[in-house]
């Protein structure tokens, strides 16, 4: 988690830089799974949680 914190930081500090994002970016492991919207049901949809 410490590593993929600093990447975090070090990315969003130098979003312009594509050689330091190339850098940090680099044994991070396994990359964070994306999910569809269009698979969620409503009750998982954030836009309609306390309406």
């Amino acid at each position: 988690p410490a590593a993929r914190a600093r990447a975090i930081v070090m990315a969003t500090t130098h979003f312009n830089d594509p050689k330091t994002l190339a850098e940090v970016s680099k044994g991070l492991g396994e990359p964070m799974k994306g999910i569809d919207i269009r698979t969620l049901s409503e009750e998982e949809l954030l836009q309609t949680r306390g309406v």
